[in-house]
C-alpha cells in the first residue's frame, strides 16, 4: 500500500455532499435521467442494498447510498423522516433546459426557474427520493450593494404577497 501524497483524492472537492434514499439503484438511474450523472462505482451489500456509490455531476462527486435501519451511523433518507432540512445547489450551463430536463424525468417543480436577486437564474424541484435540488446559472455579476438592494425588493415583495394571501 502506498501512502496518498494529496489529501483530497483527485477529481473531488473539499466538500462531498452524501444523500441517503430508500432505493440508491433507481436514485442512480434517476440522477443520470436528470442531472447527467455518471455513475463512478457502487458497492452493494449481500443483501443488494447500495452501502455507497459515487455519481459525478457536472465537476463533482456526489456520495449515495440506502437506508440502512439499524446500521451504525446511517442517516435515513428524507421520505422516512418526513422532509428534509437541506438542499443540494449545482450550477449548470443552461438552467432552463437542465430543470426541465430534471421535471421531465420525474423531480416536481418546487421553484419556477426566475431570474434572483443575487445574479443567478434559479430554480427549485425535488427528486422522487425526497431531496431538494436548486438549479442555477450564474447571469450577472453583481456587488455586495446590488445583491443587498435586491434583497430588500424581494423580501418586501414576499411581505406584500403574504399580506395578500392572509387577507
Amino acid at each position: 500500500m502506498q501512502l496518498s501524497s494529496q489529501p483530497i483524492p483527485p477529481g473531488f472537492r473539499t466538500v462531498t455532499v452524501s444523500l441517503t434514499v430508500s432505493n440508491a439503484a433507481e436514485a442512480i438511474e434517476f440522477y443520470k435521467k436528470a442531472l447527467g450523472a455518471e455513475e463512478i462505482m457502487r458497492m452493494a451489500g449481500p443483501d443488494g442494498r447500495i452501502g455507497h456509490a459515487e455519481l459525478k455531476i457536472g465537476d463533482s462527486i456526489v456520495f449515495l447510498n440506502d437506508e440502512m435501519p439499524g446500521g451504525v451511523g446511517c442517516p435515513k433518507s428524507p421520505q422516512a423522516l418526513g422532509g428534509t432540512s437541506g438542499s443540494v445547489y449545482l450550477y449548470v450551463e443552461d438552467v432552463d433546459k437542465s430543470f426541465e430536463q430534471a421535471v421531465h424525468a420525474g423531480g416536481k417543480s418546487n421553484m419556477p426557474v426566475m431570474d434572483m436577486f443575487w445574479g443567478d437564474r434559479f430554480g427549485g424541484f425535488v427528486d422522487p427520493f425526497g431531496h431538494s435540488w436548486g438549479l442555477a446559472t450564474h447571469t450577472r455579476d453583481l456587488s455586495p450593494e446590488e445583491i443587498e438592494e435586491g434583497a430588500r425588493a424581494f423580501w418586501a415583495q414576499m411581505a406584500e404577497m403574504a399580506q395578500k394571501r392572509s387577507a
